[in-house]
């Protein structure tokens, strides 16, 4: 008995013992032995809407281990249209066929048009897309009125649009093309450096669908926040564009010259300045040379026949003022005052970091393209002058403008192209005074665009011309002025463009005609409503169109 008794109080001691060792043991240890580990999900399944854009579907990153599946119930998660977990935002655009006056309408407007009840005024009839993009927007905003909307191939919208009278597109942003006009909705336009995403009414959510306890691990793996996203974030990202304005006619001589002394020298630019230093790449052809010899404005003309020009180094501060990148050398006018004149008008453009082109120090500087890189766009600018010998002084031991060989600046386009370049070609070519192109003009644009330009210029012109579109190019035949006297010699002279030209990651993608009138012989400002309708009219219609 004695021996069960120890036994027992062995076996109790024991007991207590242990309880007490158990007692003292961290809680986080307790906590581990009474929970039962619950496994991750390393794997997941994933429904692709069928209406993906194409773009979006051609960029995704699908990792190992996640199975796309084509039955939705069959899907640990779905991507669809929708914003509660975003993964990628993609922007759309409302297109017109470049020949539109309209520049913006109302979202309300547009989305009452896809209902089919569009106010009576709305400057088109019909939208056009491809069945993906009415699929999203269908998401969005309800069933399309069949009597408006329309579905159509990818490949067909462009040339329905410019076939059929007041019919407009819907496409994606990176389906853009130079002979869309982008409309702007609300006063906003993907195309433009100020354009806000969050206040645009094309800008699509898409999301991921399902479970909270799902969807949370897989963002943090595969989202856009993770450094590895299975899809892209979106189509349009502002550090892949660059804006190129390129300009008419700048002679800072003169009445335009009378007024700059009389106003202050920055005058002619107190209404557009703003835009033209907004450009990315500022192109400016000014056709006249500095030299510290310039008498006063109107003293070296003693009647209308006496054309020899110069400006006063005062008069560059206007240059300065608009953000000058590039200045263009063709010009008839930059021999007037001799080669010691236009050496000092080059040394004054190296001072201040500005490239130049189309005329140099001699024929190899003048010949050398003026080459840009901003935002992975590369761009180069090229030109010559095209009137008979004579305007054109550049030669082996001469400075001046380069006359236009087209063989050989058509070699130097191609060269540039073979680096990445996207070429702009600008003419100094004969000058006329109607809107319609020039047949005269018309061979060596082509030529150009045959070499490989993606626009191609003409900065002779002292009124507007027409346009054309030729192999993928834009070809502009004449600008107009950008700062030049000719207020009194009709009210064509009084009208211009100056060309804002849209690059996206390395593509040329579009281009906005802005439209200035001239209150006096040196100032610009934006053109009325109806004075722009009025001009785009009549060059639409010059241009064939």
């Amino acid at each position: 008995m004695k021996k069960v008794r120890s036994l027992i109080s062995i076996i109790l001691a024991a007991a207590v013992l242990l309880t007490a060792c158990g007692k003292n043991q961290p809680e986080e240890a307790q906590a581990v032995e009474s929970t039962t580990p619950q496994p991750q999900q390393t794997s997941y399944t994933i429904w692709l809407a069928p209406y993906l854009p194409e773009a979006m579907l051609d960029d995704m990153a699908l990792p190992s281990k996640v199975i796309e599946v084509n039955d939705k119930t069959e899907a640990d998660l779905l991507v669809d249209v929708g914003a509660d977990h975003p993964v990628s935002q993609w922007i759309y655009v409302l297109a017109a066929p470049f020949a539109t006056v309209a520049d913006e309408v109302s979202l309300d407007s547009l989305q009452a048009l896809w209902k089919g009840t569009a106010p009576q005024d709305f400057p088109v009839e019909k939208l056009i897309m491809d069945g993906s993009t009415q699929a999203i927007l269908e998401k969005l905003w309800g069933s399309a009125a069949i009597n408006t909307v329309k579905t159509v191939s990818a490949e067909d919208l462009l040339t329905t649009a410019w076939n059929e009278e007041k019919t407009w597109a819907i496409i994606p942003f990176e389906e853009l093309d130079p002979q869309w006009k982008v409309i702007a909705l609300d006063d906003q336009s993907p195309i433009q450096k100020a354009f806000n995403p969050d206040a645009y009414g094309l800008k699509i959510p898409f999301s991921l669908v399902g479970n909270t306890d799902v969807v949370e691990p897989f963002m943090k793996k595969y989202g856009p926040e993770s450094g590895s996203p299975m899809l892209p974030t979106g189509n349009r990202d502002a550090d892949k564009l660059t804006t190129v304005v390129v300009t008419g006619v700048t002679a800072l001589v003169r009445g335009t010259a009378y007024l700059m002394e009389k106003n202050g020298m920055t005058y002619p630019a107190i209404d557009i300045g703003d835009i033209l230093r907004d450009a990315d790449i500022l192109h400016v052809s000014n056709e006249i040379p500095f030299t510290e010899t310039c008498p006063k404005p109107f003293a070296n003309l003693e009647n209308d026949t006496n054309l020899v020009f110069c400006s006063k180094p005062e008069y560059i501060q206007l240059l300065e003022a608009i953000g000058t990148d590039v200045v263009e050398l063709t010009g008839d006018h930059f021999r007037d005052w001799g080669a010691d004149a236009m050496l000092y008008t080059i040394d004054m453009y190296n001072q201040r970091g500005w490239q130049y082109y189309g005329g140099g120090t001699d024929l190899a500087d003048g010949m050398k393209p003026a080459l840009f890189e901003h935002n992975g766009n590369k761009i180069a600018f090229i030109g010559c002058n095209a009137k008979p010998p004579g305007y054109a002084t550049a030669s082996a031991t001469s400075p001046g403008a380069v006359h236009c060989d087209m063989d050989a600046m058509a070699k130097v386009v191609k060269e540039v192209v073979a680096e990445g370049y996207l070429p702009i070609f600008t003419f100094q070519h004969l000058e006329y005074y109607t809107y319609t192109i020039n047949k005269n003009l018309v061979d060596d644009f082509e030529k150009a665009a045959d070499a490989g330009a993606v626009i191609v210029s003409g900065s002779q012109a002292h009124q507007p011309h027409a346009l054309e579109f030729y192999k993928g190019a834009t070809l502009h035949f004449g600008l107009g002025n950008l700062f030049f006297d000719q207020y009194n010699e009709g009210f064509p002279q009084r009208q211009a463009f100056m060309d804002r030209h849209v690059f996206y990651n390395g593509r040329y993608i579009s281009t906005e005609l802005l439209t200035i009138m001239f209150t006096d012989m040196a100032r610009p400002r934006l053109m009325t409503a109806d004075e722009r309708a009025d001009l785009l009219n009549t060059v639409f219609s010059a241009s064939g169109w």
